[in-house]
């Protein structure tokens, strides 16, 4: 079985709500990243043999096979096949998992994974949103073995199992801005991601002929412990967590560029990274986001690692309390923890957040001249995505 390596991985600046991106469709916006792939390594695009996408909400603009819509719309070859998949969170995170197997088996010499979510334009849940009048898509037999939870019941639920305060989610969201906005400051971001030129609108969301250039992170605020403690706790009354400790709704894409390590001497290109292992696991469904902990578990126990040999952490901030349990759990350095921030100061634009957090993951491993990254995301429906990588 070939090695599987990571020749390059690039991103766009993640749009607050009604930001900067949300003037673009959200094909425009993935294929913006695949082609940007193609442009900085130089390589021949009719070598890309598959790309594999992830996104949440497929109605609407996001429906259709997003990532060939995007592919075909940036003006890359129309031989290169594409597959959009639907892991909840992970979806991104799982695509790169599904690429690279494609090509650790031989199927493929070639790849890219990716993914994008427009949520200021597509809304969470619109693909099973009853006005649709298509039904809905929890069966009556699912609630003969579970309860139907919300993520945010889940994450305080996870609070009250690992017992995790107020103080200690609001101490986590605040580190989490304090984290990416220092980024920001020491350019740590440099080269991982683009700028985007997007559409100026009226207020009826027609195009007016100029643009705006967007060129960074957009949900980076200045705040403190005394203003975070005013905040309102979403989902239960006297629960843990806020908007100001909790994942931005957001709009952005991400892709990474993957071949053999073959084809990659062939093509001269570096190789930037090792794809050691990925998993997909499945927990419980009504604590839910619990997955990160079993993907990790697994992903050490599998590749004799312990967690002190991984140098950095990408663990999505969909709530503090995962993050905050996951780490109690599995014993991991919240210091090597999403250490430029992560989606409760950057955002969380769903489908493509797995993509993100791998970029910004290879890019911190070549910034600290680290060896092992672990990425992980808990999902909705009570999943766990996993993926290690070696820096070489």
């Amino acid at each position: 079985m070939s090695d599987v390596v990571i020749v390059d991985a690039v991103r766009t600046p993640i749009g607050k709500r009604n930001g900067g991106l949300s003037t673009m469709h959200p094909a425009e916006t993935l294929g913006l990243v695949q082609k940007a792939l193609i442009d900085r390594t130089g390589i021949d695009p009719t070598l890309v043999e598959q790309v594999v996408g992830g996104c949440v909400s497929q109605a609407g603009e996001q429906a259709f096979n997003l990532t060939r819509t995007a592919w075909l719309a940036a003006g890359l070859p129309l031989t290169t096949a594409a597959t959009t998949v639907d892991t909840q969170c992970g979806s991104s995170q799982q695509a790169t998992g599904l690429a690279a197997s494609l090509i650790g088996s031989g199927v493929v010499d070639v790849a890219i994974a990716c993914g994008v979510e427009a949520m200021s334009r597509v809304p969470i849940g619109a693909s099973g949103a009853k006005q649709l009048g298509l039904g809905v898509p929890i069966p009556p037999p699912y609630f003969d073995q579970y309860e139907m939870t919300s993520q945010f019941e889940g994450a305080e639920r996870i609070a009250d199992k690992w017992e995790i305060t107020r103080e200690d989610t609001d101490a986590f969201g605040l580190a989490s801005q304090q984290r990416a906005i220092q980024a920001w400051e020491e350019d740590r971001f440099a080269g991982q991601y683009i700028s985007v030129e997007a559409p100026d609108v009226d207020e009826e969301g027609n195009p007016t002929g100029t643009t705006h250039v967007v060129s960074r992170d957009e949900g980076l605020r200045e705040t403190s412990l005394e203003k975070l403690a005013t905040l309102k706790p979403v989902g239960r009354e006297n629960g843990v967590h806020t908007a100001g400790n909790a994942s931005q709704i957001s709009d952005g894409a991400a892709a990474i560029l993957m071949m053999t390590q073959e084809k990659a001497d062939e093509l001269g290109l570096t190789a930037r990274a090792r794809v050691v292992d990925s998993c997909l696991v499945g927990t419980d469904p009504i604590l839910m986001l619990t997955g990160p902990i079993d993907a990790t578990q697994r992903l050490l126990t599998r590749n004799d690692l312990t967690i002190d040999d991984i140098d950095v952490f990408e663990i999505n901030e969909a709530f503090a309390s995962v993050v905050l349990a996951w780490a109690k759990e599995t014993g991991a350095d919240l210091a090597k923890t999403n250490p430029n921030g992560g989606a409760i100061a950057l955002g969380h634009p769903l489908g493509g957040t797995g993509a993100f957090l791998l970029t910004k993951a290879l890019y911190e491993l070549e910034r600290i001249e680290g060896k092992y990254a672990l990425v992980s995301m808990c999902c909705g429906g009570g999943l766990g995505t996993g993926t290690l990588i070696e820096r070489m």
